[in-house]
């Protein structure tokens, strides 16, 4: 008889048809250091500096330093590498980006006071993230199926026949009574075999592929692009030449998509034998999940710098979060193979019979605050560091102009509920929770040096660190994951980490900047959930190592 593994896992939980997760919101929240090739040179600690189009986005207080006019502009030569290591078998990846990071200008207006020098106004494009990267990878002896992952799924949801096929006339894409919505994944599941029932049909236990003398591999495939610009308008000024203040306005565009395979061929799998019972066969299969997001926000910056002396620089940054309103759509499909089974009709199955799922909602990424010193001795050297506290536990979904999540079915729309567990008005509630159950809040430091050779050419170099954004019980695997769609992969990263340097020449008006730039985080891709209930037996995994050199060069003239 065929061992089911992972059924615990949803019982007691609803799971959306289709919904946000965690997961999404930190990818939306991440962050990442973007901008002109003088600041990226100098890991990013500008934030008691100022005077770089850089930090109308970082301290607007920055703009308050200029004491001219300036326009310029920053492109990025992005290249990535990643290495996925999975039982000791690695596989990498590469690939390589042009990126427009920065483009803008500052406008100085003299006041001829010694109180109130100047007032200053900017406009500035940024390129606040890019989602662009891939990995792949094979993980060559499973010890379970992502189809028992389903299979627990569907048992924690007591499914019967009813749900999961038609019958009677009964989608259960389009249910008609306007109840109960039970999980795609389940369905997506039953309509490529991969989770068969036995027993009682009005009360079946669902069995996924893997069972007693089963075995095979597995392999995986992520590919993300997008990124996250931000439109800056920004105003400040200087008062007496000791204080520095400045304030920001930013426009948000987000554009995400991610195509995500996980594939397994096995060996001695349990499939449905059309008979009540089950047979053990050759199955080779492969779901590929397509997911897209795009959205729109703002955001408000507030920074001040104080010089209490030419030699000393402190600063100081509000952000508040950025409120997004984000559309998202999803779609899946299984293409499967067991050995020719006779009574298994067609080679694929689609989520919604090819229609893509769609939601909207309104999101609300982490509060920031930041803190900065700066150092200058003499006209030559400049010393600076930044610290950055950003809670990530305190991000939040909420449900888009009073409205649920919804689904799209032919052309009708929807609402499909979310986990029911919760107060009823707040359809997010248990995604929330997972936000703060998987999240904490993250110490981002930053130090950065230049040091001006001659009065035309500086030398520049830099560090940043930014401190693991999950909480260790769920990097230990001891809390269920949930995530959204069809899709139940998802990674999780460690601590991130840039060392940088970089070249700088001034002629008359005019500058030219270059800088290279390292960035280094490893990650843990899960294929699915780990039981938390039965550790012996964990879900497939691999470590990933993600490597990003950047060449940037920036250009520009003062006036």
């Amino acid at each position: 008889m065929k061992k089911l593994l992972l059924s615990s896992l949803a019982l007691g939980c609803g799971v959306a048809a289709f919904g946000q997760s965690a997961i999404d919101a930190f990818r939306f929240a991440a962050p990442d250091m973007k901008g002109t090739a003088r600041f990226m040179s100098m890991g990013g600690a500008f934030g008691a500096l100022g005077g770089d189009l850089t930090t109308l986005s970082q301290n607007p207080a920055g703009i308050g330093v200029y004491r001219s006019h300036e326009l310029g502009f920053t492109l990025n030569l992005d290249c990535q590498q990643s290495t996925s290591d999975a039982q000791g078998f690695k596989t990498t990846d590469n690939q390589t980006k042009f990126l427009l990071n920065n483009i803008g200008g500052v406008a100085t207006l003299k006041l001829n006071s010694s109180t109130f020098p100047n007032f200053n106004f900017g406009f500035t494009y940024n390129k606040a993230a890019s989602f662009n990267r891939r990995y792949r990878g094979t993980i060559h002896q499973l010890s379970n199926s992502m189809s028992n992952y389903i299979a627990g799924v569907s048992n924690g949801e007591k499914l019967t026949l009813g749900v999961v096929q038609a019958v009677d006339g009964y989608d259960p894409y389009n249910p008609n009574d306007g109840g109960f919505v039970s999980p795609w994944i389940s369905i997506l599941g039953f309509d490529s075999y991969l989770v068969s029932p036995i027993g009682n049909p009005d009360q079946p236990r669902w069995t996924g592929l893997w069972g007693n003398g089963t075995s095979g591999l597995g392999n995986f495939s992520v590919e993300e692009r997008g990124h996250v610009d931000e439109y800056n308008i920004a105003f400040g000024g200087n008062i007496a030449n000791v204080v520095y203040w400045g304030m920001d306005f930013g426009i948000i565009d987000l554009n995400y998509s991610q195509t995500a395979i996980w594939g397994e061929s096995l060996n001695g799998a349990y499939v449905d034998d059309n008979n009540g019972g089950l047979t053990q066969t050759k199955a080779d299969w492969r779901m590929k999940n397509l997911y897209s997001a795009s959205g729109s926000g703002f955001n408000y910056k507030l920074g001040i710098i104080v010089k209490p002396i030419q030699e000393l620089r402190i600063g100081f940054a509000f952000h508040t979060p950025t409120w997004y309103n984000i559309n998202e759509s999803y779609a899946a499909r299984v293409n499967y193979n067991y050995n020719g089974l006779p009574h298994i009709d067609g080679t694929f199955a689609d989520t919604n019979d090819g229609f893509p799922g769609s939601n909207s909602y309104d999101f609300r990424t982490p509060w920031k605050l930041m803190a900065s010193i700066a150092g200058v001795i003499g006209n030559n050297f400049i010393l600076s560091a930044d610290y950055e506290w950003t809670a990530y536990d305190k991000m939040k979904f909420s449900y888009a102009d009073g409205g649920y999540g919804y689904y799209e079915y032919d052309d009708p729309w929807y609402y499909a509920p979310t986990r029911s567990a919760g107060p009823v008005d707040d359809p997010y509630y248990l995604t929330n929770k997972d936000v703060s159950d998987y999240y904490q809040t993250t110490h981002t430091f930053r130090l950065g040096a230049e040091y001006r050779v001659t009065p035309q050419f500086s030398v520049r170099a830099g560090y940043s660190f930014v401190s693991s954004p999950v909480k260790s019980d769920v990097k230990d695997n001891k809390k269920n994951i949930y995530t959204s769609g069809t899709n139940p992969s998802y990674s999780f990263d460690n601590t991130t980490n840039y060392v940088t340097c970089g070249l700088g020449y001034r002629v008359k008006k005019f500058y030219v900047d270059l800088a290279y730039v390292y960035k280094h985080v490893s990650s843990e891709y899960h294929a699915f959930t780990p039981d938390t209930e039965n550790p012996s037996i964990p879900s497939p995994q691999a470590k990933l190592s993600l490597n990003n050199s950047q060449i940037v060069l920036s250009a520009g003239f003062r006036f």
